[in-house]
Order: C-alpha cells, then sequence, then structure tokens
C-alpha cells in the first residue's frame, strides 16, 4: 500500500503542473484552453526529435519548452484576441470552441507527421529506498522537478514585479488597469507560461511511461478534472487537487483496473462540484 501511496504522489505532482497551466489562463482571462494537452504533446514531441537528431536531454528539453511557449504566444496573438473581445459566458464558449479546434489540428498533424512517435526518457540507476519502498530514479527526478517548478512559481507570483501583477489582473482587472499594469500583457505572459508548463508535464511524464501522439486529450481532461476539483483560477487548490487524484488514481488502478480509472476520477469531480462548487481551493462566487 505505501508503494501504491507514493506512486500516486508522484504522478499527483504531475497533474497539479498540469492544471496550474490551465487554471492560470482561466484565472486571468477566463477562458479554458482544450488544446493544453495537445501543447504538451507538441513539446514532448519536439524534444523526442532533438534528441534522435544528437541533441543532450537538456537540450532537448529547453528547445521544447521554449517551442510550446512559443506557441502560446501565438495562439495569444491571433485567435484569443477574438475571445478577449467578448465577456463573461460568451468567452467561456468562444475560448472553448477555437481553443478545440486548435486541439484537433495539432492532434491532426502530429498523428499524420509522427504516426508512431513518442517521447521516453530513460533514467538511469539503482531504486531509492523511501519509507522502505524502492523508487524509481525517473520517478523520483520527475517529483523533485514538479516540486522545483511549483516552488518557483510560488516564487515567481510571491516576490517578483510580473508575477504581483498576475496576480492584481487575477483579483481586479480594472484596479491593476488604473494601477498601470497592461492586463493583455500579462495575458501573452501567462498563455506562454501556460505551454511551458504543459510541456514541462510531458517531460517529466515520460521518465515513468512513453509519452505518444495520442496523448493530448488525456491530458486535457486530466488538466480539467484537476482544475474544476482544485478550484478555477487557485494555483494551490491545483496541486492539492492533483496530489488527492493522483493518488486516487493509483489506488484504483491497483484495485480496480485502469479501464475505470477515469471513471473515478470524473466521480471525484462530480463530487467536488456537488459539495463545493467553488472548488477546494476556488474562491466562493
Amino acid at each position: 500500500m505505501t508503494a501504491v501511496f507514493l506512486d500516486g504522489i508522484v504522478l499527483g505532482l504531475q497533474f497539479g503542473l498540469l492544471g496550474v497551466g490551465l487554471t492560470l489562463v482561466y484565472g486571468l482571462g477566463g477562458v479554458l484552453n482544450l488544446a493544453h494537452g495537445s501543447m504538451a504533446v507538441v513539446g514532448a514531441i519536439i524534444v523526442a526529435n532533438a534528441m534522435a537528431a544528437g541533441a543532450n536531454v537538456l537540450l532537448a528539453v529547453g528547445v521544447g519548452l521554449l517551442a510550446v511557449g512559443l506557441l502560446g504566444l501565438l495562439l495569444d496573438a491571433t485567435i484569443m484576441q477574438a475571445v478577449y473581445r467578448l465577456a463573461g459566458e460568451s468567452r467561456v464558449l468562444l475560448s472553448l470552441l477555437l481553443t478545440l479546434g486548435v486541439a484537433f489540428v495539432l492532434d491532426g498533424l502530429l498523428v499524420w507527421r509522427y504516426p508512431i512517435g513518442s517521447l521516453g526518457i530513460h533514467i538511469g540507476g539503482d531504486p531509492v529506498q523511501i519509507l522502505g519502498v524502492g523508487m524509481r530514479t525517473g520517478s523520483l527526478l520527475a517529483s523533485v522537478i514538479s516540486i522545483a517548478a511549483g516552488a518557483v512559481l510560488v516564487a515567481f507570483f510571491r516576490y517578483t514585479t510580473a508575477g504581483k501583477a498576475v496576480r492584481s489582473v487575477i483579483q481586479d482587472e480594472v484596479g491593476a488597469k488604473l494601477c498601470g499594469i497592461n492586463p493583455a500583457a500579462v495575458r501573452s505572459l501567462i498563455f506562454g507560461l501556460s505551454g511551458m508548463l504543459a510541456a514541462l508535464v510531458a517531460v517529466t511524464r515520460s521518465m515513468t511511461a512513453p509519452i505518444s501522439t495520442t496523448a493530448g486529450i488525456d491530458f486535457t481532461i486530466l488538466a480539467l478534472i484537476v482544475t474544476v476539483v482544485g478550484g478555477l483560477g487557485s494555483v494551490s487548490g491545483a496541486f492539492l487537487a492533483g496530489i488527492i487524484l493522483g493518488v486516487v488514481n493509483t489506488v484504483s488502478s491497483f484495485y480496480i483496473g485502469t479501464y475505470i480509472t477515469t471513471i473515478m476520477l470524473l466521480l471525484a469531480a462530480a463530487l467536488t462540484i456537488l459539495l463545493r462548487p467553488s472548488g477546494l481551493l476556488g474562491r466562493r462566487a
């Protein structure tokens, strides 16, 4: 049981990081990016191709993160501009439709160009004993990277001028604008950062299991579930929900079977909506 629980935490940290990117975009612009998972897979395939071309792992990962970050900026500067002109439910609906179209395009291009492409980063080394359980080096490294990324995000939002500007726009866009903050520039920054976080999740996930070109929809579904359970717009809620759902996922897979894990996660999301519509750490309306 300890091994299952530890595996759940490892997976949950990745879930949390995946949800953070989605919830930041929603908190700032009031939009839901259904291409989030597809962008993660784009990053994974770019990393895989860079490694196949002879680049070392660190360089390949850097290229992949940068490329997906630029993709996020491109989406923000093009199709999302039409979304930002709307408000309320109209903005959310249009964002769902447009980003779903982007997801279809990205998934189609990936399957067409790289039908058997995948990213798998092998981390060698002997298992490390944690609470009497031998943990794979790849799992531990993935967890360390996820925790480090979370710590960097916390420091960014708490101590940097750009991070404080992001928080200001999330809390009160009109007030932030009166203080001289450009909400459009902040949204662009976060859209690019969201893409890089998605790609980073794909990289860390590939240290424990290969990432194929068809994994985009799975990533998006997981990100949506984590975001709903944690609370839309709550970064800490996304991490908390990610860890909880990661444990639920591994326990369900171990005792019930992988075929029903997605159903269990959806049930957890539905239960959260019924008991606490704002999410675990989301702000009440």
